[in-house]
């Protein structure tokens, strides 16, 4: 007849009298304390949820314990790091001292347990309830009043809006439509004329090369061509 039980996240095999190290319980030395089961092998095996309210694993704690040193080094190469720290864990040695099938009383008193706890939320949740309404009923005209003079506040700011906007509208200069806009910049725009090109202005005269008579007309073009 074995169990297998659940202590500090890891399981462990335990039959009646075994002795083992686990992770460090809250108890006392000579205090006795409820192990998880999470299976039972007898002449039947049980690992359901209802069958396991059943099995009854109880230890004794025998002594708080520390684990062998464990040497922890740090180092990055070609920096200069190098740290060597230590660890010790902290441990309890148990002893199991029950280890049986059918605790009747075991689940009786869990469900006397969870009864009274059950009419504690209820009683507690009347009374949270009743004092719910009572803060309603008291602060339902601050509410109602702070939500009158927050519409007021933003009708009275929406009417002030409007009056800056009519009043700024007022104050600002009509600006002419887009036909008269355009003819009067071209009015007051100061008139430009072009130094070369098709213009107004009159085309340049090639110049004479030096060492040519000046009273022959240069000529270009095919016509020259065939004059020579």
């Amino acid at each position: 007849m074995y169990a297998i039980v659940k202590s500090g996240g890891k399981q462990y095999r335990v039959e009646r009298g075994q002795r083992l190290l686990v992770e460090r319980l809250t108890a006392e030395e000579g205090a006795s304390v409820a192990l998880e089961p999470v299976l039972f092998r007898s002449d039947e095996v049980v690992f359901d949820k209802a069958g396991l309210e059943k099995v009854n694993v109880t230890a004794r704690v025998i002594a708080h314990e520390r684990g062998a040193k464990l040497r922890v080094f740090k180092f990055k190469p070609k920096r200069g790091y190098k740290r060597r720290t230590g660890h010790r864990q902290s441990l309890t040695r148990i002893e199991v001292t029950e280890l049986e099938l059918g605790g009747r009383a075991r689940t009786k008193a869990r469900g006397a347990k969870t009864d009274s706890a059950k009419a504690d939320a209820t009683r507690a949740g009347s009374v949270t309830a009743e004092g719910h309404k009572a803060q309603t009923a008291t602060g339902g005209g601050a509410k109602r009043t702070v939500k009158e003079s927050g519409a007021k506040g933003k009708a009275s700011s929406a009417k002030g809006k409007a009056d800056a906007k009519a009043s700024s509208a007022a104050a600002a200069p009509k600006r002419p439509a887009g036909k008269a806009r355009a003819s009067a910049a071209k009015a007051k725009a100061p008139a430009k004329r072009r130094e070369s090109g098709t213009g107004t202005s009159k085309p340049r005269a090639p110049k004479a090369k030096p060492g040519a008579d000046a009273s022959k007309k240069p000529t270009r073009g095919r016509k020259a061509d065939e004059e020579g």
